[in-house]
């Protein structure tokens, strides 16, 4: 996805996000952040894009913590989540090629767009899950936060950052993720770490469904019942005990 597709994306994700909580009780429980109530949800997803434009912006600050987060008044979340997905489209942009800082390492600012369009896709779908909103998501922008997460867990550097990751080392297991249409992410478990490539192949383990259905599942926001599993089930459980973002 070039840039205007990102910030297109975020926009409309935030959009998403904001319909998902309108009209919503604040102190109810979101089930998939079982931790949280919606307001606090609400409040990281604005306080998280505010974060990720200071890091864009000037450099690395510590990752805030979402019960300090204070989206205002439930009448306000909507114009609050939109400015400050404004407020990091227009960082990211005034930062052009820049390298900054992030959890891998340097990368061009756009990193932290990408990263922030998913995370609030994902967030889009804890919201709806608390409130029953609907929640849709295009396949190919599924397909590119399926993409995303799995450079992430494939960075060498992911392993020092959540050790967990470490666990996710192989002989040459391999899971594939089968969309209904296009490509599939054939995942190679290393002794090094994960490898991946888009591929059509067999695997010991495949799930398959639609891009929306792989990434929700793959993020635990839905059970791995909702897609096909084939070959090894214990693999697909294996991975999504280590994967926890």
């Amino acid at each position: 996805m070039d840039v205007a597709q990102l910030v297109k994306g975020l926009h409309e994700r935030t959009a998403g996000f904001a319909e998902a909580v309108a009209g919503a009780d604040p102190n109810a429980r979101v089930p998939t952040c079982p931790e949280w109530p919606l307001r606090v949800l609400v409040g990281h997803v604005g306080q998280a894009h505010r974060w990720a434009a200071g890091i864009a912006r000037s450099g690395p600050t510590p990752v805030p913590d979402p019960f300090d987060a204070d989206p205002g008044s439930p009448e306000d979340w909507s114009d609050w989540l939109h400015e400050g997905a404004s407020i990091l489209a227009d960082a990211v942009l005034s930062a052009d090629d820049r390298p900054v800082w992030t959890f891998l390492g340097p990368r061009p600012a756009t990193f932290w767009l990408r990263r922030m369009l998913h995370d609030t896709t994902v967030h889009h779908a804890d919201a709806a899950l608390a409130t029953g909103a609907a929640f849709e998501v295009a396949p190919d922008l599924a397909a590119d936060a399926i993409s995303e997460w799995l450079e992430v867990l494939s960075d060498p550097v992911a392993q020092t950052v959540k050790p967990a990751f470490a666990e996710l080392r192989g002989t040459g297991q391999t899971l594939l993720l089968r969309p209904d249409t296009g490509l599939g992410w054939l995942i190679t478990r290393t002794p090094d770490g994960v490898r991946w490539t888009r591929a059509t192949e067999t695997a010991d383990t495949a799930l398959a469904g639609p891009a929306r259905d792989l990434l929700l599942v793959l993020t635990r926001r839905l059970p791995i019942d909702q897609v096909t599993i084939t070959g090894d089930r214990n693999l697909a459980d294996h991975w999504l005990a280590r994967t926890a973002a």
